[in-house]
Parts: C-alpha cells; sequence; structure tokens
C-alpha cells in the first residue's frame, strides 16, 4: 500500500489529484477523509482554477468503496470527511470546474465519484458500472444523479442489474463527453483544463451554483433568484471587476484578462 494514497500536482492555477491505492485504488475511510481535505483545500485556494481528478496505473480510476477495508472495520456509514465519500461528491460551494480522468475500470463509488466531476473524459478501454445490486447494497449517490444525466430506463438497468458498459456506450448515453485513446487521456485533461483555466473563474462560480440552485426548482423561482441577485456567485459576478473587463476587452478587440476580482 502507498504511504501516500492520494498524489497532487499543481501547475499554474491547475490542480491535478491522482488516487493512488494498490490494487485497485478503492476507497476506505481514511482516503476519503484525505481526499475531502485536498478538495477543500483547492476550493478554498484563489489561485487553483480548475482540478482533474484521475487513478494511477492504466487498469483502475476507482472502484469505489474499498470492501477489504470494510471487512476490516470499517463501518460504511462511517466519517468520510467533508465532501462526503471521495470528498467531492457532499463538498459544498465548490465552484470551480472538475473534469475527471477515467482511466480504466470506474464502479460503484468510484462511477459516484466521477459523476461528482463536470465533464468526464474516458480512455477508450475505460468501462463503467454499479454493481453494488449483487452484494446485497445500494448506489445511493448514484440513485440520485445517474437518473438526471442519462435516460431513465438506462440508469434503472445499470442500477437494478449492475451491467457493465464499455466507454463508447457510456459516450452514446451521454454521461461520458469524450473517449480518448487511452495514451492520450491525460493530454486531453489538461488541454481541457488550460482552457477553462484561462477562462472567467467568477463567471464559471455563478454557472456551477446556478445549475444547483436550479436542479430541482420551477424555472420561473430559478431565474428570479439570478436576475435579483440572489446567488452569492452571481452577486459577486455582477459587482466585479471581471464584469467589467469583459466588456471592455470586447470593446477594445483584445483578449481578457481574468482576475478572478
Amino acid at each position: 500500500m502507498t504511504d501516500n494514497p492520494v498524489r497532487t500536482t499543481r501547475e499554474g492555477g491547475i490542480l491535478e489529484v491522482t488516487l493512488d491505492r494498490p490494487k485497485a485504488n478503492a476507497i476506505d475511510l481514511a482516503t476519503s477523509r484525505i481526499m475531502g481535505e485536498v478538495f477543500r483545500d483547492f476550493r478554498d485556494d484563489p489561485d487553483l482554477r480548475v482540478a482533474i481528478i484521475t487513478g494511477a496505473g492504466d487498469k483502475f480510476f476507482c472502484p469505489g468503496w474499498d470492501l477489504k477495508a470494510a471487512a476490516g472495520g470499517d463501518a460504511v456509514d462511517g466519517d468520510y470527511g467533508v465532501g462526503g465519500f471521495g470528498g467531492l461528491q457532499e463538498l459544498r460551494g465548490l465552484n470551480k470546474p472538475v473534469i475527471a480522468a477515467v482511466n480504466g475500470i470506474c464502479c460503484g463509488g468510484g462511477l459516484e465519484w466521477a459523476l461528482s466531476a463536470d465533464i468526464i473524459l474516458a480512455a477508450d478501454h475505460a468501462s463503467f458500472a454499479l454493481p453494488e445490486i449483487r452484494s446485497g447494497t445500494v448506489a445511493d449517490a448514484a440513485s440520485i444523479k445517474l437518473p438526471k444525466r442519462i435516460p431513465y430506463h438506462i440508469a434503472m438497468e445499470m442500477l437494478l442489474t449492475g451491467r457493465w458498459l464499455d466507454a463508447g456506450e457510456a459516450h452514446r448515453w451521454g454521461f461520458v463527453n469524450r473517449v480518448v485513446p487511452a495514451a492520450d487521456l491525460m493530454d486531453q485533461a489538461r488541454a481541457m483544463a488550460g482552457l477553462l483555466a484561462s477562462g472567467p473563474p467568477l463567471v464559471y462560480a455563478a454557472i456551477k451554483e446556478i445549475v444547483r440552485d436550479a436542479e430541482d426548482a420551477k424555472f420561473q423561482d430559478a431565474m428570479n433568484r439570478v436576475t435579483q441577485r440572489q446567488l452569492q456567485s452571481v452577486d459577486v459576478l455582477y459587482g466585479s471587476d471581471d464584469n467589467l473587463e469583459g466588456a471592455r476587452a470586447f470593446a477594445e478587440k483584445r483578449d481578457p484578462v481574468w482576475t478572478g476580482k
């Protein structure tokens, strides 16, 4: 077992987070708490703009919950740390883009972790499943998220039968943005991250908060909260230097310089 199950590197405004727990990158309670701290720090660091999440090696992205750790005493309802399981799916106020680079088997809680990202890129050998049904448990977060991301009947088939999807089918149903050769996966993810890191961070924050707020709201109620500036990130954006910079850059026919202020 590696001494550091969560490896991070930062390049400019981009943070790469690699789950590294041989043999399969499964997540136990201690690892989940570390991941939560990593993503909390990413959220709160004004110099970081985008995160990439991936797994070590070329076989496993993440199979989710570490059943061996559970057999050794880790409680399924134990302390996952800030952000819940995997540090992302319940982390409040994460208004920065996250890219998942799925480099292999992505199932169970690992699929839930990937679904917590905003953009999912998959290697062409990646595969996806929710096999919890076979062990008599429930993929709770996936049961909430997946039917909102892909057609209901496909989501229910995955949840009720545990069947596997290859990367191509995952892309056809729409929960993978792009399928790329495995050798190109991280280059593609970094290129996407570079594009996002060069964009307006306050606009990204507003987009993510609007999307979260509107998820279960009626359209007009959600629009009213935006137009009346009831959402914090929207209010910050409309009162920011960056909001003026966008208009100035357009008028002056130059690229904008975003400061996040």
